[in-house]
Formats: C-alpha cells, sequence, structure tokens
C-alpha cells in the first residue's frame, strides 16, 4: 500500500540543491531546482558506484529537461523519471513528491 512520508520544510532545502532522505528501507534524493517551489525525488544510489551520492550531485539542464550528474563518475540522471543519459540500463527509481498545506515534502512510497 501506498503512503506518503514527510521528509522535511521545504525551507530546508536551498534552491539548486539536494537532501537525502530514508523512506522505508530506500535511500531517496529530493532535488529542489533552480529557485522554485518544484520537487523532484529519484534514488540516491549511483548504481556505477553503488553508493548513496545522487543527492550532492550537480543540477543541470540538458536537452530542455533537468538532470543530476553524479559527483563521483558524473553521469547524468534525469530527475523527472531517473533515466540514465549515458546508459539506460543504469536507470534508477523515482518517486512521486508534492509539498503539502503546511510546507512539508513529502514522497510517496510503496
Amino acid at each position: 500500500m501506498s503512503q506518503w512520508v514527510t521528509i522535511c520544510k521545504i525551507e530546508d532545502i536551498f534552491p539548486e540543491t539536494g537532501v537525502c532522505a530514508l523512506v522505508g528501507k530506500e535511500h531517496v534524493a529530493v532535488f529542489r531546482p533552480f529557485h522554485s517551489d518544484e520537487l523532484y525525488a529519484i534514488s540516491n544510489i549511483d548504481p556505477f558506484a553503488n553508493a548513496s551520492v545522487l543527492s550532492r550531485g550537480i543540477i543541470c539542464e540538458h536537452q530542455n529537461e533537468l538532470w543530476v550528474a553524479s559527483p563521483l563518475k558524473k553521469q547524468r540522471f534525469r530527475l523527472k523519471d531517473g533515466y540514465c543519459f549515458e546508459n539506460a540500463s543504469y536507470s534508477i527509481a523515482h518517486y512521486e513528491v508534492k509539498i503539502d498545506n503546511d510546507g512539508f515534502v513529502k514522497v510517496k512510497f510503496n
């Protein structure tokens, strides 16, 4: 059964950065790009290095899409769906994310 899990307040995520949260047993990276309240949530695990680091990656724009570049090996993952630009077989999970009426960031977890 799906449920919404509270991560933090929107003010806790600085624009153009990400944060990591443990949602169930999953490491989830939540990103707030470019001075907006639009949010994205993907797995925090870099599948190339098997390390929980993507929340510390650099948010970039490529082909009119937002991506995060891994801080380790620089592979890019599309924020809207976790697709890996360099090798689709390394694509990662993505999650629904929202801000509730009280300003809390929530991730939908199955």
